[in-house]
C-alpha cells in the first residue's frame, strides 16, 4: 500500500476510516470532527482493489447498501494501546465467524483485514484508540433478497470511544433493570455481532430515562444476559461467576480474558445462570467490554451491591482483575 508510511495527521485530524467496498467505494465518519479516510476501494473482485486516502467530506456509502437499509451486516470494536492492537487476531476471527453465521462471503482473508486494520491506525498516527471495524453485506436492490448484493462492503474506522464518564471507573456504576429482553437464541444467535443493535438501543434508552448509565438485560426466562453493552460478573464467596453464553450474552473478548486473569490470580471462576436476586446480594459486581474494559457495578435498581464495608463500593476482587487488566493490555499486543 502506498499509503503505509504517512505522517502523522494533526491531532485534529486524528481519526480516520479504511474501506473496502463492492460497487460505489466509500465510507462515512461522524460530520462534527475532520477526519481523513483511507480508502481500498474494490471492483467486482478482490484484484480490483486501489488505496488512497477520503477525505471525510468525500466519504460515502451507497444509499443501496444493505447495511444501512436493513441492519444486514457484522462489526467488530477493537482497542489498541501504546502501539500495541489488544486481541487483534481474535477480534477478526470473531468477525469472520459472525460473517459465516450470516452467510455473508467474505473476499479477504483474516491476515488482510488485519493489515488493514493497522493500515488504518498508522495514517492517523495513533497510538492508543479504537477500531470499529464494519462489514456489510453490500449494494442491492430495496428488496430483502441478500443474493442480490454480490460483494460485502467494508469499512474500518480508527477513532477514540469513551463509553462512560471516567470517575465511574473509580466509583462505579449505578445500574437499571430494563424491560426490554434480550432476543432467544432461537432467532439470532448472541454471538453474531449484528449491525441490528436497536434491542440494545432501546435498552439503553430504557436506563438513560431511568437515570442510570447502564441497563441490565435478561432473557425470556428471566435469567441475567448481559447489560447492554458489557458481560456482566458477580463476586459471591470469593468466586467470580458470569453467565453462561446460552442465557442470552456474548461470548466477549474481554470476558475470555477476565477467565485468563482470574485463572492466573488462583481466583476460581465459574459460569452459571444467574437472577437478579443473585446480583442484589454479590459481594461484588463488575462488567466487561472491549469498549467499557473493566468497570465496577455498586448498585443496582437502588440495590447498594456488597457487604459490610464494601457495600456500594468496588470490591477487592474487582480492583485486583481491573489492575491485572490495565497491565495485560499495555504488555501485548500486535504492534502497530
Amino acid at each position: 500500500s502506498p499509503n503505509r508510511h504517512l505522517p502523522p495527521l494533526p491531532a485534529r485530524e486524528r481519526a480516520a476510516c479504511m474501506c473496502v467496498h463492492g460497487a460505489v467505494c466509500t465510507s462515512f465518519a461522524p460530520a462534527h470532527a475532520l477526519h481523513l479516510i483511507q480508502a481500498r476501494l474494490c471492483a467486482a473482485t478482490p484484484s480490483d482493489w486501489e488505496d488512497g486516502i477520503v477525505e471525510e467530506a468525500d466519504a460515502k456509502i451507497s444509499v443501496f447498501d444493505h447495511g444501512l437499509l436493513y441492519g444486514d451486516g457484522i462489526f467488530e470494536g477493537i482497542r489498541f494501546y501504546e502501539n500495541r492492537v489488544f486481541r487483534l487476531r481474535e477480534h477478526i476471527e470473531r468477525l469472520f465467524l459472525s460473517a459465516k453465521a450470516l452467510l455473508i462471503k467474505m473476499p479477504w482473508s483474516i491476515d488482510e483485514v488485519m493489515a488493514y486494520s493497522l493500515d488504518t491506525i498508522r495514517a492517523n498516527g495513533l497510538t492508543e484508540g479504537y477500531i470499529r471495524l464494519v462489514v456489510t453485506r453490500g449494494v442491492g436492490d430495496l428488496g430483502l433478497n441478500p443474493y442480490l448484493c454480490p460483494t460485502p462492503s467494508m469499512f474500518i474506522i480508527a477513532s477514540g470511544i469513551k463509553l462512560y464518564p471516567a470517575e465511574y471507573y473509580t466509583k462505579g456504576l449505578e445500574v437499571v433493570t430494563c424491560g426490554t429482553r434480550r432476543p432467544t437464541p432461537a432467532s439470532l444467535s448472541p454471538q453474531v455481532k449484528s449491525l441490528n443493535y436497536l434491542n440494545n438501543i432501546m435498552a439503553k434508552i430504557e436506563a438513560l430515562k431511568a437515570g442510570a448509565m447502564e441497563g441490565l438485560m435478561l432473557n425470556e426466562q428471566g435469567y441475567v444476559a448481559e447489560c447492554t453493552g458489557d458481560n456482566v460478573f458477580i463476586v459471591k464467596k470469593g468466586q467470580v461467576i458470569t453467565p453462561p453464553v446460552s442465557d442470552g450474552s456474548l461470548d466477549g473478548i474481554t470476558r475470555q480474558v477476565i477467565f485468563d486473569l482470574c485463572e492466573k490470580a488462583g481466583i476460581t471462576i465459574r459460569e452459571a445462570s444467574l437472577t437478579r436476586y443473585d446480583l442484589y446480594t454479590a459481594e461484588e459486581s463488575f462488567l466487561t467490554g472491549t469498549a467499557a474494559e473493566v468497570i465496577p457495578m455498586v448498585k443496582l435498581d437502588e440495590r447498594e451491591i456488597g457487604h459490610c464495608e464494601t457495600e456500594g463500593r468496588p470490591g477487592p476482587i474487582t480492583l485486583k482483575l481491573t489492575k491485572a487488566f490495565r497491565a495485560l493490555v499495555r504488555s501485548e499486543g500486535e504492534p502497530i
